[in-house]
């Protein structure tokens, strides 16, 4: 029933857009021909018509379009007339196109305002994180730090530690001997073997049965994380250096020693690379009963676990009064623009790599699940997250797409013509048939993803 309720909100949301456009040109005395419900892709479920308007459903539900006489070469509407979408003045069009976005902009509004005046409150998107209990095995570092339950998580690594993943982000991008090294700490340690080892250069192949001194293996450079990563709206892109296969198996070979008999191979640089990967710390400053405490060092294990059972709780922002109610659904609608601009930011600079792209496939199930789990309220704000990611989605200059519209409609008014039918037609083609490869893509995704989970 919860992936039900999600098809219908994701159903509604397209057809708020298309809404949009057709009272817009209506309005404007624009006449529309079709109102498809889903992409002409595949069997029509149903066809009627209501009016001098056809109303289609596609099979494939995710979608929709108007259609204006314009788009039927065989419409018997005169190529001069004003009921034509291509004849009404360029205004005119521009608000037609950007009339589906502003319908689905108020949409998420609504959404937002009806789910925080029934329920009372609109999350923060903050977290408060606390320790429920200590899991690790006996000898693990976190039970030398001075971690005690009810300690409130305050910061790690200097991050403030307010989001919901915050902690498993440190943890799995803090993992002891994860094969990769920083090269800084790399140089680091091959000046210290140099030091202690002067007759062999950086490269230089070390006589077999040689004895080769080494320093004490310190902890890697702590890392830190962004905001905008611990939030989840942007990846952590890891910049240190992958090991080669021998420099693993001699990182693995030297542990706890304080020298090394050459076996013929060894080289001070490789050396360097197998003492500059190890245990990465985590230093964690949480509040026990109003005051902060500086928690000693802690590592996560091989496998990211730091070895902690916390509490993470949403911080909800009251909105029982018409003021509450107005300024935090705007306050909510505001910063969840602004996670979607830093997305599609990542997205652009290739930050986020093509198998984390998802579609309705997978947003339908974890929508349901969202419903299912948390209740209605937070299925009726992921629809408005939704509904803002089609009102910024449908904005990008590309043909097919409503920005592409009016990017067009911009050419248009510098060139002081209109671009032609046909190369407008031919453009959006190309960009309609890319469109459709996208979604394919990111349905194998989702599908992908769902099995493997």
């Amino acid at each position: 029933m919860s992936i039900i309720i999600m098809i219908l909100l994701l159903s509604v949301l397209v057809l708020v857009h298309e809404i949009g456009h057709l009272i817009a040109a209506r309005s404007f005395g624009i006449k529309v021909d079709k109102f498809g419900i889903g992409l002409p892709v595949g069997p029509t479920l149903y066809e009627k018509k209501f009016g001098d308007i056809t109303i289609l459903v596609h099979a494939f539900l995710f979608g929709g379009y108007v259609s204006f006489p314009d788009d039927d070469k065989d419409s018997d509407i005169p190529s001069d007339s004003p009921e034509r979408f291509i004849n009404a003045p360029a205004y005119q069009r521009f608000v037609v196109f950007i009339a589906g976005v502003f319908a689905n902009l108020v949409a998420a509004f609504v959404f937002v305002i009806v789910a925080a005046a029934i329920w009372g409150y609109l999350p923060s998107g903050k977290y408060t994180t606390y320790i429920n209990k200590i899991v690790a095995p006996k000898g693990a570092s976190v039970w030398t730090s001075g971690l005690q339950k009810n300690d409130k998580v305050e910061t790690i690594n200097g991050s403030k530690i307010n989001s919901r993943y915050a902690i498993y982000l440190y943890a799995q991008n803090n993992k002891m001997n994860d094969g990769k090294v920083n090269l800084e700490f790399v140089e680091e340690n091959y000046t210290a073997l140099k030091a202690i080892n002067p007759a062999f250069t950086k490269d230089e192949v070390i006589p077999k049965g040689i004895l080769v001194k080494l320093v004490p293996k310190g902890d890697e450079p702590e890392i830190t994380l962004e905001d905008n990563v611990l939030k989840g709206v942007a990846v952590y892109k890891n910049t240190d250096k992958n090991m080669t296969y021998d420099q693993l198996q001699l990182r693995d070979k030297i542990v706890g020693k304080s020298y090394i008999i050459s076996d013929g191979t060894l080289t001070l640089n490789n050396l360097a690379y197998a003492l500059s990967d190890g245990a990465k710390p985590i230093y964690m400053t949480v509040n026990r009963k109003g005051k902060d405490v500086h928690l000693k060092v802690m590592y996560p294990d091989k496998t990211g676990i730091i070895g902690i059972l916390p509490d993470i709780n949403e911080e909800l922002l009251p909105t029982k009064t018409f003021s509450n109610l107005i300024t935090q659904s705007w306050n909510y609608v505001y910063d969840q623009t602004v996670d979607i601009l830093v997305i599609l930011k990542q997205l652009v600079l290739g930050k986020i790599p093509a198998k984390n792209l998802h579609g309705v496939v997978l947003v339908t199930k974890l929508g349901g699940d969202i419903i299912s789990d948390q209740g209605l309220f937070y299925g009726l704000l992921l629809t408005a997250v939704i509904s803002l990611n089609l009102v910024i989605f449908n904005l990008l200059p590309i043909p097919a797409l409503d920005g592409g519209q009016i990017m067009f409609l911009v050419i248009e008014k510098l060139r002081g013509k209109p671009v032609k039918e046909e190369t407008i037609e031919k453009i959006s083609t190309v960009f309609f048939l890319l469109l459709i490869g996208l979604m394919i893509l990111v349905t194998f995704n989702d599908i992908w993803y769902l099995i493997a989970k």
